[in-house]
């Protein structure tokens, strides 16, 4: 969802990285741009010679007449990762990136949204029924305040399928999606250990239901390659791609779970290979490269030796976000080299009980192109399933103590 400027997509409180350009920098940029401009106007002055102020008009400056090309394809850039799915936000008056975008941006700033773990169980079932499209009013200003929403969705959407021989096994129906993109969700993982959950059946009902309901599933696909393709946003004149994949499967289905050539499947990411494949193949055709992930220990605050050692080589990969989620509880976030880390997004839309369980937020990231230009974490608790936004000292408090939780993570604020 796009936020475009307005004042009310600010304001939730708190956590803010306030790094910004260097305006000596920018001032730097603007006196060059100025030069350079001169300059032109003299070459298209002398080029036009004794019939300067007639004859018939020129082609024009260089993107003239090209207002709204945002949304427009480069026919120059490189092809998109096979499988990818896209959107297109509304255009930009800006001429439009080209994939091959340089490492800092100079465009418009872009806010993404990454929250936690959702599932419709228990009384979420009952609030579904009764009502998907306002269940989650109370937290929906948040996430439409960005450009993409990004969630974790632990669930097959299904009526259907078999369920898996394993200890818990979720699902929900095709109202489940409405519910997430009235709340202003852009994207969703299923790149988890619930994904395949009620089996094939479960996977491509979750996969048409997605088509309908027009809410982009990623980290789940028909083979390999739809699992672990992107799906690139263009938004204004910046792309944005986001990738899903799962450390976590039961160890009985690793091999029935995990998406082959021929085989529907999940994205694993216990295939570094193959997901830094991937991360490095989208670095080459979208400005932000996101991967969401899930991964980690239950109930543990602070990330794993394998959560530290994968987002090391997903960032040398070239991603410039790394989020994720699985251990039911917050895990600290911030800055590896020029990446952002986020290990542990905590519970979002879940049938928690209060305690560490009930913690909950949003994390807003702002781009430009590669440069991350801050982070903000926006707290919440969960009552009755839905995650409300806190304020006053109860989110200063709440922002503190998730600032507390980088600690543990070998990450610079």
């Amino acid at each position: 969802m796009r936020c475009d400027g307005k004042a009310g997509c600010a304001g939730y409180g708190g956590g803010v990285d306030t790094r910004r350009r260097d305006p000596w920098r920018l001032r730097g940029q603007l006196v060059v741009l100025a030069m350079a401009f001169t300059v032109a106007a003299v070459l298209v002055a002398d080029s036009r010679g004794p019939f300067a102020g007639g004859g018939a008009p020129g082609a024009g400056a260089p993107g003239a007449g090209a207002a709204g090309a945002g949304s427009e394809v480069d026919p120059g850039a490189p092809a998109l990762p096979a499988g990818a799915s896209t959107m297109t936000a509304p255009p930009s008056t800006t001429s439009p990136a080209s994939a091959t975008a340089p490492p800092e941006g100079d465009g418009e700033p872009i806010r993404l949204a990454f929250a936690g773990d959702v599932h419709f169980e228990g009384e979420l079932a009952t609030a579904l029924a009764a009502d998907p499209a306002g269940m989650l009013a109370p937290i929906a200003p948040v996430l439409s305040s960005a450009d993409l929403a990004v969630v974790n969705v632990e669930t097959a959407i299904t009526t259907g399928g078999t369920p898996s021989a394993k200890q818990y096994n979720f699902r929900a129906p095709p109202s489940a999606l409405e519910a997430l993109r009235s709340a202003g969700v852009d994207v969703a993982s299923l790149a988890n250990n619930h994904g395949l959950d009620y089996g094939v059946e479960g996977l491509s009902d979750s996969l048409a239901a997605a088509e309908e309901a027009g809410l982009p599933l990623i980290g789940i696909g028909r083979d390999e390659a739809e699992a672990y393709a992107p799906h690139v946003a263009t938004l204004g004149v910046r792309t944005v791609a986001v990738i899903g994949a799962t450390q976590v499967l039961d160890g009985s289905l690793i091999a029935s779970w995990t998406a082959g050539p021929d085989q529907p499947g999940l994205a694993s990411a216990k295939r570094v290979d193959r997901l830094v494949e991937e991360v490095r193949a989208t670095r080459a055709v979208a400005d932000t490269v996101v991967v969401y992930l899930h991964w980690g220990v239950e109930k543990a605050t602070c990330p794993s030796e394998d959560q530290q050692q994968l987002a090391r080589t997903l960032v040398d990969a070239g991603a410039d976000i790394v989020v994720g989620g699985h251990a039911h509880r917050l895990q600290g976030a911030g800055r590896l080299d020029g990446a952002l880390v986020a290990y542990g997004l905590g519970n979002f839309v879940f049938y928690a009980r209060g305690g560490p369980a009930s913690d909950s937020g949003v994390l807003i990231v702002t781009v430009d192109g590669r440069d991350v230009l801050g982070h903000e974490w926006i707290p919440a608790v969960i009552q009755g399933g839905i995650p409300r936004p806190l304020d006053g000292p109860d989110a200063q408090r709440a922002v503190a103590a998730f600032d507390d939780l980088r600690s543990c993570t070998g990450l610079d604020p």
